[in-house]
This record gives structure tokens, sequence and C-alpha cells, in this order.
């Protein structure tokens, strides 16, 4: 059938909706949340202020931070309910369903999981923000044959992963930088996981359903899952002096070359440009050169054959990597920074709720005479 409506493959340059949170301009190669430049929060701001201002509207002074920190410890633990079913789960499970299976099992245990109100709204997303480290690292390390680590309650929403994922005290450096990193993950405007979990609680469904859909859209490697393959890319490139030739190699063979390339930035994502200027002191600060010089190589060679720059994924794939995190849980991590900005939107569309309903070109057969099908 012919027809004369707009298409936009993949949806490509449509709009479909407005937002307050967060704003990405191609012209000024620039991301912003509410009015503030990504490279300012990364640089200065923790991860608890930077959620506080997507949940509130507004950096929070000192005793807000502090009460807003005050009441994520509070709210950290998990039901020993999600405990016991990661230990009935196969193990080895994929670090993205657990995630998906646990949170999927907090709204039995959250009184307000049926109130859409504004007020109601940010309380459960504030606690959701405080439970994601548990539900990842506790599901992580029962997967892998270990028993979860109890949080400390001293220590930052970053220092805490990193302490309950390998039961350790982390260095004050390296949180720092794994902070930086979740800042320049918390939003991106209508991203992939970010419209499925508008889409879900547009039909006025809660919170807790719209992050779980948006869990299982980040799984997706066409959105989520490109730090852990540019990892894994790297780990096949495998030194420094095999990284030109590697990457020349890929592009006359078609391979895909990961964490280059971004739809919306057509000059350089500016979270890669923060988080590779700060990478290559990350790298020499923990012992591992190599990666930092390894990754520059890859990137001068895909802008001088292709013109293609690198897009956040790149960068956070070897500083993770020099961080010891594991490659399976890069993903979760990702959701673990993207909890804050995917319950923001989520408030902002029950706040001004309209049902989000496209249409599609129905290109199938025309009109066809019905047959029973005793004459079939």
């Amino acid at each position: 059938m012919t027809t004369t409506q707009a298409y936009s493959p993949g949806l490509e340059g449509v709009i479909a909706g407005e937002t307050e949170l967060s704003h990405v301009n191609p012209d000024l190669n620039s991301l912003v949340y509410r009015g503030y430049d990504i490279r300012d929060l990364a640089n200065h701001e923790s991860f608890e202020g930077v959620s506080y201002l997507m949940l509130h509207g507004k950096l929070p002074n000192k005793v807000q931070l502090e009460e807003f920190t005050r009441t994520l410890v509070k709210e950290r633990d998990i039901p020993t309910d999600i405990i016991d079913m990661y230990r009935s789960l196969p193990k080895n499970s994929n670090p993205m369903d657990l995630l998906r299976a646990g949170t999927a099992m907090l709204p039995f245990y959250d009184p307000e999981v049926g109130d859409n109100s504004h007020d109601a709204n940010v309380r459960k997303a504030t606690r959701l923000i405080a439970k994601f480290p548990a539900l990842i690292t506790a599901g992580y390390r029962i997967s892998q044959g270990k028993d979860p680590v109890a949080h400390d309650p001293d220590m930052t929403h970053a220092q805490n992963f990193l302490y309950t994922l390998h039961g350790e005290h982390p260095d004050e450096y390296a949180a720092n930088v794994f902070s930086q990193t979740l800042i320049c993950y918390v939003d991106h405007g209508y991203n992939a996981s970010t419209f499925a979990g508008r889409v879900t609680t547009s039909t006025l469904s809660d919170m807790h359903s719209g992050i779980v859909s948006a869990i299982g859209t980040l799984k997706g490697p066409l959105h989520g899952g490109a730090n852990e393959e540019a990892m894994k890319m790297m780990l096949e490139i495998g030194s420094v002096d095999k990284a030109e030739a590697w990457v020349l190699d890929a592009l006359a063979t078609k391979k895909k070359i990961m964490g280059f390339g971004h739809r919306a930035y057509k000059t350089g994502d500016p979270r890669a440009i923060l988080l590779i200027e700060n990478g290559k002191e990350v790298c020499s600060r923990l012992g591992h050169p190599e990666w930092d010089e390894m990754g520059r190589i890859v990137i001068d060679t895909m802008n001088r054959e292709k013109g293609i720059l690198p897009n956040v994924d790149f960068p956070t794939a070897y500083i993770y990597y020099v961080l010891g995190l594991p490659i399976e849980i890069y993903t979760p991590i990702f959701a673990l920074a993207r909890v804050a900005g995917w319950a923001a939107h989520i408030i902002e569309q029950h706040d001004g709720n309209r049902l989000i309903r496209p249409k599609a070109i129905y290109k199938g057969a025309g009109y066809q005479e019905y047959t029973p099908v005793d004459r079939r």
C-alpha cells in the first residue's frame, strides 16, 4: 500500500515529547542536566548531588545534600526475599537479568507502589537509587558463588558500590573517578531506555514497571552493552604496538569498531572528551598507562581514516577495566547511574501525562476475500 505519511526509521529526528531534564545540543557539542553543563557537574559535583538535581529540579545546598544522602544510606538494604531469589537462580546468570528480576520484586515491599503523585514518586525514586548498588552487587556476587557484602553507612554511593562489589575498602581516588563516570551516564534525553520507561508509565503504570521496562531496553547491545563490547575489543587488540594495524584491518574487513560514533553528536561526545582527558591520569595513577595509550591510538586512527569520534562508552570501558570492574557488569553499572535519570523522566511523565501512542504505516496485503477453512 502507498502512503504519503512521513516515516523516519528508528524515529530518528522525530520529536516525541518535551522535557526539562537534559538537553543534547549537537550544534554546541554539549550535554546539560537541568541547565548545568555535564563537565561542571562531573568535575565538581557528587553523584548524590546530581541525583538530587534530577529529582528536585535544583542543586542541593549543604543541608539538603546531607539529608538526601542520609536517606539514600537508610534505604540501601534490599529485602532478604530478593537475596533468597538470587540464590535460587542458576550460577553465572546474566547480571542484567538479575537486576531486572530484583527490581521487579521491589514493588511488593514498597508501600507507595500504586501512588503516582509527584511526592510519592520522588520518594520511590530515592529508594530505587539507594537500592540499585545492592541489587547489582549482591546479585553478581551470589552468581559467582560468593556472599553479599553489607553496606558501609559511612561511604558515599560510589564508594559503597565498589565496596559491596569487591568486599574491600576502595581507593578514594578510584571511587571519585567512578562517581564521575556515573554522572556522565545519568541522563541523555529521550534515549531508548528512557523512552521505554516513559511509554510504560504513560499508561499510568507505576514507577517500578517503568524502571523494569528501561532495564530490559538497556540490556540490548545497541544501547547499554557498547562499553562491554568496547573493552572486549581492546583486549582483542592486546597491546599498544598492535592497535593501529588492528583498527586498519577491522575497517578493511568491515568489522564493527565499538564505542565510536553517536547519532546525536557529529563533532564528538562531550562526555567522552571529558573522560578521555581524565582517563590518562586514571591509567597512570593506577599503574596501567598502556590502556590509555592504546585507546588514543584507536581514537587517532579512527579519526584519521573515517572521521568518526568516540562516544562515552569507549573511555569508560578501559577506565572500568583499570578500576578492576568485571566486564560483565559494565551494563548494570550504566543502569546504576541511569536509574536517577529514568526515575526523573517517569516523574515528569506522570506530572503531565498523555498516553504515548504513535501510529504505524501499514505495509501488509490489500483487501482479501475470506475463504472458509474447508475451501482453502
